[in-house]
């Protein structure tokens, strides 16, 4: 079953479709079963026919859906000789006719379906096709996200609880260090995000083999630390606002404020003295 986060995530992307298409009806479900989807959240139903019916791969218009990884639409769910009709019953009971289904769909694996209706038999447009699929292409990003800071959890852990690691293995956990926090501020769900931050706070206190008396002398907001964990691992200005989501001319002023707190002169400096203060692996 999705998380809670996957959850607040899904219910952003159905209000949001019903917002910007119109559809007066939207639903949709998310499962780590590539082959199953259990509608969980609904926007403007009448009913609560459709709640909780799990979506077959291959049955229905979103089992057709899933099973080609590609949207479909019908102008007349009742009437359609191009879809199977397992689920008649809740559809008729919710009043829908014109339906359009897009999968969720991350490296190549489905994830979940989101659907729009009218309860007219009407042709759905281009535009309501493209905002379906920019909805569902929001949570696509939503869940490559968690699945990443999920990897990188699972990866670091580890580290954390070994001290004594070598040199190699030190570099390992500062990439892992700068990823995590450059996914931070993407991450919806707050009980993640805060996880996310802890595990970042023990990989930069941890006793790195450059920690030193410095230690805990200086603050840098939490961005100013983003900035110096890329510079850490050689990225240029312009590449460390590509993986921030920033302007190169904010990364600058970032570094030059980091900069003069931690009483650097070069971008090296502020690596060394952001490391003894605790603030990087």
């Amino acid at each position: 079953m999705p998380e809670p986060g996957e959850a607040t995530e899904l219910r952003t992307a159905l209000l949001r479709l019903r917002r910007t298409s119109g559809l007066p009806v939207v639903f949709g479900g998310l499962s780590s079963d590539a082959r199953h989807a259990p509608i969980a959240e609904l926007s403007g139903a009448r009913t609560s026919a459709l709640r909780g019916l799990v979506i077959s791969s291959g049955s229905g218009l979103g089992g057709k859906a899933i099973a080609l990884a590609r949207p479909c639409a019908v102008s007349d769910y009742p009437s359609s000789r191009h879809i199977s009709h397992e689920y008649d019953t809740a559809v008729a009971a919710e009043g829908l006719r014109s339906v359009v289904a897009v999968p969720v769909v991350v490296r190549r694996t489905v994830r979940g379906v989101l659907y729009g209706a009218l309860r007219e038999p009407l042709t759905l447009g281009d535009r309501t096709f493209d905002v379906a699929a920019a909805a569902a292409r929001d949570v696509e990003q939503a869940l490559a996200v968690r699945d990443e800071v999920q990897r990188l959890l699972a990866a670091t852990r580890e580290q954390v609880s070994d001290p004594g690691a070598g040199p190699g293995t030190w570099e390992d956990v500062r990439e892992a260090h700068r990823e995590l926090r450059a996914l931070a501020p993407r991450i919806v769900d707050p009980v993640l995000r805060d996880e996310l931050l802890a595990v970042c706070g023990r990989l930069a206190s941890a006793s790195g083999p450059e920690r030193g008396p410095a230690a805990g002398r200086s603050r840098l907001a939490p961005r100013e630390v983003d900035v110096v964990a890329c510079v850490a691992s050689g990225a240029t200005n312009a590449v460390a606002a590509e993986r921030l989501g920033l302007r190169p001319e904010t990364v600058k002023s970032y570094l030059r404020s980091a900069m003069r707190k931690l009483g650097a002169h070069t971008r090296l400096e502020a690596v060394v003295a952001a490391r003894r203060a605790g603030l990087l692996p």
